[in-house]
C-alpha cells in the first residue's frame, strides 16, 4: 500500500492520455484558465462588495492583487468570514456550516505557515504562543483571544459552474443576513443569475463559456449593487432571559457553586455500539478501558474500508444495536428488516480478515464480521458496505488541558471514537439552548429529541447551564474522569435520530446561541484501575466536579439535602 500523499509513479504512463482527453473535452490550459479565472473573478467582486447595515464588510479577503490579470492570479480566494463588528468567525464555524449547503472549503494555513503569518499578521512570538495554547495543524483552533490561526479557502476548476459560484454566495447571504433582507437590489441580481447571459464586452467569459452550457452571471449586476447593504440576522431573547442567556454563552463566564443547589446525578446512559447508528440506553452499565463496554466497537464502512457516518448515510440512526450481556450477543434491528445477531466474543483467530480503516485520519486494525451482516446492511441502507469490528489494544494521544492550563497529551484506549472515550452533556444546557431553537423554529420541541440529537455517553442534570464547561476533574461514584475538552459539533446535531431527515436550523441556532461557536458537551476520559472487576457506571450517581481553578464543589450538607427536598 502506498503512504498518503505517495505518487503512483507506475501510473505515470497515462499522463499523455490524460492531457489529450483534457484537450478534447475543453480546448486546452488557456481555456481552462480563462474558464477558472472567471468564476473567481466573479466571485471576489461581489464578496468585495458584500457589507452590512452599518457599512462593514462581510468578508476578509487575502490576496496580492486585485484578481483583475489570470496570468499572475489564479482561480483561488483566500477570506475570513466577519461579523457587523468586524471580528473574524472562526474557518471551523464557517466550514461546519458550509458543510450544511453542501459546500467543501478548505481551512487553515495550507501547509503555507510563511503566508498564513503576512496576511494575519501573526509573528514568530504568536506562532509560539499558539502551540503553547494547544494549536497544531489541522485542527480546529481557528481563534485564540479573538485572533485567526487561519482562514477558508475557494477553488475552482475545470467542472466548476456558474451555477457552483451561485450556491457559495447564496450560502453567504443565507447565513449572515436575515430573511427580511430579501427583497434587496443584490438579491433579485442574485435571482437573474439562472437567466442571465454572459455580456459580449467582458474579456474572459466568451471562452469561459465554451467550456460550459450552463447559463452565466452579468458582471454589470454586482458593479451597478455595489453599494448594496444588509442587515444580520439577531435573535432577541425577551428581556427577563437576556441576563441568564448572557451569562451562559459568555466564554469566560465562570459559573458560582451554590452550598444549598441540588445535587449534581447522572440522569441517562448511553452507549452506540456501531459508530453513527442509534443508541442504546441503559440504567447501569460497565466501564471498560475504552470507556463503556462495547460503545463504538463496530462500524459500518463503504467499499472502500471507509467509515460510512450519518453525514453520507442519516439511515444509519435508524439501525438500532442493542447488547445482551448475559448471551453475549449484539441484536441489530431496523424497520423492515429481519433482527440479526452479532457474537461479542472477539474474534482473534486465523480465519479473522484482518484489514486497516481510516476515523478522521487514524488508521485503526479491525476484522470483518461476515458476509451476512454485510448483505443485511447493504440491503437496509441499499449501497454496497460491511460491518466491522476493532482490533484490540487502539491508543491515541489525546490532547487535553491541565489544571494549570498548559497542553498535555495523554495516551489512553480508544474505541472506534473520534476524539474521547466519553461524551457528556447537562440538562440544564439542553434546556437553554431548547428555547433558543424553538423561537427561532416557531415551534416546540421535545427535550428527548435534543438529547438524542447530542448522541451523549452521560446526561447529568446540574444546577446551572454550561457550568461543565469549567470543570477540569470530576467524580462518578468510584469512578475518576479528567475533562479533555469541548465538543465542537458538526452537521450530525442536524438529524433527527427517530427519522433520519435533515434540518440545519439546529447547528446554526447552535452557533448563534452560543457567540459564532457550536461548542456543547464535554469530552472525559478515564484510566480505570488494574483490577479484575469491572466498575460500573449507574444512573442516580452523584457528580463531583473540580473546577478549572481546583476548587472543588462543595458536597451539600444533609441539612442542606433535607431542605432542597
Amino acid at each position: 500500500r502506498f503512504e498518503d500523499g505517495t505518487v503512483s509513479f507506475l501510473d505515470i504512463i497515462a499522463l499523455k492520455h490524460g492531457f489529450d482527453v483534457l484537450e478534447k473535452l475543453t480546448g486546452g490550459m488557456e481555456k481552462i484558465q480563462q474558464h477558472t479565472f472567471a468564476l473567481a473573478h466573479y466571485t471576489y467582486t461581489v464578496l468585495s462588495t458584500l457589507k452590512y447595515a452599518n457599512g462593514a464588510p462581510v468578508v476578509r479577503i487575502y490576496s496580492d492583487t486585485d484578481f483583475s490579470n489570470p496570468d499572475v492570479q489564479g482561480p483561488i480566494i483566500n477570506f475570513n468570514v466577519l461579523d457587523e463588528n468586524g471580528e473574524v468567525i472562526g474557518f471551523s464555524q464557517v466550514e461546519k456550516v458550509a458543510s450544511l449547503y453542501n459546500i467543501h472549503v478548505r481551512t487553515g494555513c495550507f501547509c503555507n505557515t510563511g503566508a498564513c503569518q503576512m496576511h494575519l499578521g501573526i509573528s514568530d512570538e504568536d506562532i509560539q504562543r499558539n502551540l503553547q495554547a494547544g494549536h497544531v495543524c489541522g485542527d480546529d483552533i481557528d481563534l485564540i483571544d479573538g485572533r485567526p490561526t487561519g482562514s477558508v479557502r475557494i477553488s475552482f476548476g475545470y467542472m466548476s459552474s456558474f451555477e457552483d459560484v451561485q450556491t457559495f454566495l447564496k450560502f453567504i447571504i443565507a447565513t449572515r443576513f436575515s430573511k427580511s433582507d430579501t427583497e434587496i437590489p443584490f438579491q433579485s441580481s442574485v435571482r437573474k443569475l439562472t437567466t442571465e447571459s454572459v455580456p459580449d464586452d467582458h474579456p474572459y467569459f466568451n471562452n469561459a463559456n465554451k467550456l460550459s452550457s450552463r447559463t452565466h452571471i452579468s458582471d454589470r449586476e454586482v458593479r451597478n449593487n455595489s453599494s448594496v447593504t444588509m442587515k444580520t440576522v439577531d435573535w432577541q431573547p425577551l428581556a427577563s432571559e437576556s441576563e441568564s442567556i448572557r451569562a451562559a454563552v459568555s466564554e469566560s463566564a465562570v459559573p458560582t457553586c451554590r452550598r444549598g443547589g441540588n445535587p449534581i446525578t447522572v440522569t441517562n446512559i448511553y452507549l452506540y455500539p456501531i459508530k453513527s447508528c442509534s443508541a442504546f440506553e441503559v440504567t447501569e452499565w460497565p466501564v471498560g478501558n475504552q470507556g463503556l463496554l462495547y460503545d463504538r466497537n463496530w462500524m459500518v464502512v463503504n467499499q472502500n474500508g471507509v467509515c460510512m457516518t450519518q453525514k453520507q448515510e442519516p439511515r444509519l440512526c435508524l439501525v438500532n444495536p442493542s447488547i445482551d450481556l448475559k448471551q453475549k450477543i449484539m441484536v441489530i434491528q431496523a424497520e423492515g428488516m429481519d433482527a440479526i445477531s452479532v457474537s461479542l466474543e472477539e474474534n482473534t483467530g486465523k480465519e479473522a480478515v484482518i484489514c486497516e480503516s481510516k476515523i478522521c485520519s487514524h488508521r485503526v486494525k479491525t476484522y470483518d464480521c461476515g458476509e451476512r451482516t454485510a448483505g443485511w446492511f447493504s440491503m437496509f441502507l441499499g449501497r454496497p458496505c460491511r460491518l466491522i469490528r476493532q482490533s484490540p489494544n487502539r491508543k491515541n494521544s489525546v490532547q487535553h488541558k491541565n489544571a494549570k492550563g498548559l497542553t498535555c497529551a495523554t495516551s489512553i484506549s480508544l474505541s472506534l471514537v473520534n476524539e474521547a472515550q466519553y461524551l457528556l452533556i447537562n440538562v440544564a444546557s439542553i434546556l437553554q439552548l431548547k428555547e433558543h431553537i424553538s423561537a427561532r423554529l416557531e415551534e416546540p420541541l421535545e427535550i428527548e429529541e435534543l438529547i438524542r440529537r447530542f448522541r451523549a455517553n452521560i446526561v447529568i442534570s446540574a444546577p446551572e447551564s454550561f457550568e461543565e464547561e469549567e470543570w477540569s476533574e470530576i467524580s462518578i461514584g468510584a469512578l475518576q474522569f479528567q475533562v479533555v475538552g469541548p465538543c465542537s459539533r458538526c452537521q450530525i446535531i442536524c438529524i433527527d435520530q427517530q427519522s433520519g431527515e435533515r434540518n440545519k436550523e439546529f447547528l446554526q441556532s447552535l452557533s448563534a446561541a452560543r457567540g459564532r461557536k457550536t461548542n456543547f458537551g464535554i469530552y472525559l476520559m478515564n484510566q480505570p484501575l488494574c483490577s479484575s472487576f469491572l466498575d460500573v457506571l449507574s444512573v442516580g450517581s452523584q457528580v463531583l466536579p473540580v473546577l478549572k481553578e481546583n476548587t472543588e464543589i462543595q458536597r451539600p450538607t444533609s441539612s442542606e439535602e433535607k431542605r432542597s427536598g
